[in-house]
């Protein structure tokens, strides 16, 4: 069993930076493909970012795309989300998953473990 723990939220101006991180225990951490979602109140969930076990393969989602990285050390069970220019559309709950295959994946019901989130805030 998987564990995940987010970390790095909080709130910050737009136009601000901040990094996200993702630490996983109990399982082959390598062997994970791994995803960031976020959830905005009164909204579903949705996509922002997937990496590849190997850390090659990446994908986001438009309205992210040359503001955020993604990016994992699998030396340290870790991925990171950092997040640039951040926007007040950016605010939301932040989740980390992780997939057991080999391949990255856009689909929330294609991942097996879920943390428990982090908040981000950015305001006006």
């Amino acid at each position: 069993q998987v564990q995940l723990v987010e970390s790095g939220g909080g709130l910050v101006q737009a136009g601000g930076s901040l990094r996200l991180s993702c630490l996983a225990s109990g399982g082959a951490f390598s062997t994970y493909a791994m995803g960031w979602y976020r959830q905005a109140p009164g909204k579903e969930r949705e996509f922002v970012a997937t990496i590849s076990r190997s850390g090659v393969t990446l994908d986001y989602r438009d309205s992210v795309k040359g503001r955020f990285t993604m990016s994992r050390d699998n030396a340290k069970n870790t991925v990171y989300l950092q997040m640039n220019s951040l926007k007040p559309e950016d605010t939301a709950v932040y989740y980390c998953a992780a997939r057991r295959f080999l391949t990255t994946s856009t689909t929330a019901g294609q991942y097996d473990y879920w943390g428990q989130g982090t908040q981000v805030t950015v305001s006006s």
